[in-house]
């Protein structure tokens, strides 16, 4: 028969291992991996908009999900290399911002669920079999803003009328050959002379803008990509400080100083980015999960850097406007 104290002394050591046995059982918090072409301190409003839609979806990072991030630093050739990191690592999803990040994620991982944010069709470019039904284990959000791009065009022809106007583009991304292409002929329709410019650095922005103005372009339309987004207020400003009429995607630019943008909001494409990775770490398969469009394109006019630059914007071009800034 087992002595009093003997049980009291087993009886505590089991309630002892209890905590540790409790805290063993408990399951390991999952791991987002997020892979961009920028760097942290430029994407610092983006991603809080991102963990926005985290937190819709019951997720908070140090909480009950954690990140870890890997930065291009503007340099695309790495991304073969980061995205194999991700998938080595074994973490639970994969956002991926930008097509360059994604098809490098796709290339590493047919397994690993990827929601990801891009300018162009993802269909077309092959990253999903349908918008509705992605197969595979991607989805994610795309703005279209490579299809929007002639209407950019077709607002600064409005604007300055038949005049010579350049666009900017990132060398570095798979769909500049293609925006390039639509985007010719878009201006050849439009009667406007049109000179492309390339930037893939924000160290190249500045003397890029200078040239222009020496080229005598009498307006800019900037091309969507994932690495402008980012850069979106350094641009509006620098478009304001060299009096060049440019045009962007974002309102970011606008209250920047841009003279005029026309999309989505990148803002809210991150918060949408964000509510469906949630949805994936609770279980939902990519597969299943449409790839998500902008519910809203707004036209966003500056009429203080209209002013700045002594242009008069077209009435018809201010009735269509959604906001306009005084």
């Amino acid at each position: 028969m087992m002595r009093r104290r003997e049980f009291i002394t087993l009886l505590g050591s089991a309630a002892a291992a209890w905590p540790l046995a409790a805290q063993a059982q408990q399951p390991a918090m999952p791991v987002i991996g997020f892979l961009h072409s920028g760097s942290s301190t430029s994407t610092t409003q983006l991603r809080r908009s991102f963990h926005d839609g985290l937190a819709e979806g019951g997720y908070t990072e140090g909480i009950n999900v954690s990140v870890e991030y890997r930065w291009a630093g503007d340099h695309h050739e790495r991304f073969p290399e980061l995205a194999a990191d991700l998938v080595k690592r074994a973490v639970s999803v994969i956002v991926a911002v930008g097509s360059p990040a994604v098809s490098a994620v796709k290339a590493a991982t047919t397994t690993v669920p990827v929601v990801f944010y891009v300018g162009v069709d993802p269909v077309l470019f092959r990253l999903v079999e349908s918008l509705n039904r992605p197969g595979g284990n991607l989805t994610g959000v795309t703005n279209f803003s490579l299809e929007m791009g002639p209407k950019r065009l077709q607002l600064m022809a409005e604007l300055l009328g038949s005049r010579r106007v350049a666009v900017l583009l990132n060398p570095r991304s798979i769909a500049t050959d293609a925006a390039a292409r639509s985007l010719r002929s878009a201006a050849q329709a439009l009667g406007l002379d049109l000179h492309l410019a390339y930037a893939g650095g924000e160290e190249e922005f500045a003397p890029r803008f200078a040239e222009l103005l020496q080229l005598g372009a009498a307006g800019l339309m900037i091309s969507g990509d994932p690495f402008f987004n980012s850069q979106a207020g350094r641009l509006g400003a620098l478009s304001l400080t060299l009096a060049l009429p440019t045009i962007y995607q974002t309102g970011e630019f606008t209250a920047a100083g841009g003279l005029i943008s026309y999309g989505s909001s990148a803002l809210e494409q991150y918060r949408l980015v964000g509510l469906y990775t949630g949805r994936v770490l609770k279980g939902e398969k990519p597969a299943d999960l449409p790839v998500q469009q902008p519910s809203k394109v707004e036209l966003i006019i500056n009429l203080k850097t209209a002013r700045a630059l002594g242009l008069e914007i077209p009435p018809t071009l201010l009735t269509r406007a959604d906001e306009v800034i005084e």
